[in-house]
């Protein structure tokens, strides 16, 4: 697992059982990232990538730091963390078998993380969040796929606003957080655990939101029912039918059949 260090902006790479305190940031790419989310891991002069996890983790910071990275390592060292993972800097994509891993363990970085930073780049500063037509419900980061497990998973969830300003804690928010997503309030606060809630309940959750791809409809969704799958970006809708297949081996729930 790499973790940045929200100092020097270095990524630095940790076995399982050291892994230090950290916190994690949860957005929505844009454009850019988008584009751009293969360059971040440097390469040599004939186009391959240089030797060794060492090399490939310091080929990371040759790039500048962007400014997403800038807030929120900024934000991280004020509440005293110095390390942070976000999915921008801490995952080669261009490597089959750690993106693979990286999409696996997801849930679990998210679940382990001592603090989540939402970062909601589409809400301003000073807005009431409750407000009917507020920016934080509109919101793209209640859109997307993978911020489903992001919103689940953490015990601690703080949410900024566009300029890294608090907007409120998940804990506090989450009446209103039930209200735009329909995810039990109990779920959201980790009073009440995932395996309590159907297959199809489960899966409603996810039945509007938005993905680049479409195997992510399916990747996105593993840790939410406690699967695992190898990553075969091309199969289109039937990582789905995977998804599906492998939850059916752990679940006697028939929910899952109303489905479809």
């Amino acid at each position: 697992m790499y973790l940045i260090d929200t100092t020097t902006y270095l990524p630095h790479r940790f076995s399982k059982g050291d892994i230090p305190s950290y916190a994690i940031l949860s957005h929505v790419w844009s454009d850019h990232e988008q584009k751009s989310r293969q360059s971040r891991f440097a390469k040599g002069q004939d186009g391959r990538k240089r030797g060794g996890p060492l090399a490939r983790a310091m080929g990371l910071v040759r790039h500048p730091p962007s400014p997403k990275l800038k807030g929120a390592c900024k934000k991280a060292r004020e509440d005293g963390f110095r390390w942070l993972w976000t999915d921008t800097d801490c995952i080669d994509t261009s490597n089959s078998a750690e993106l693979s891993e990286a999409i696996n363990s997801m849930f679990v970085w998210y679940r382990d993380a001592a603090m989540c930073y939402a970062y909601l780049h589409d809400v301003p500063s000073g807005e009431d969040p409750h407000r009917p037509q507020s920016s934080f419900r509109r919101s793209r980061w209640f859109k997307r796929t993978w911020t489903l497990q992001e919103l689940i998973a953490p015990a601690s969830i703080i949410f900024l606003s566009t300029n890294w300003q608090p907007i409120g804690a998940k804990r506090n928010l989450a009446d209103l957080i039930e209200s735009i997503t329909g995810i039990d309030r109990l779920v959201l606060t980790h009073k009440r655990p995932l395996e309590d809630i159907s297959i199809a309940c489960r899966m409603s959750w996810a039945a509007s939101r938005e993905a680049r791809r479409e195997e992510d409809r399916a990747y996105s969704l593993m840790g939410i029912f406690g699967v695992h799958l190898s990553t075969i970006y091309g199969e289109g809708n039937h990582a789905f039918v995977r998804l599906q297949e492998e939850i059916l081996k752990h679940t006697s729930d028939q929910s899952i059949f109303a489905w479809g």
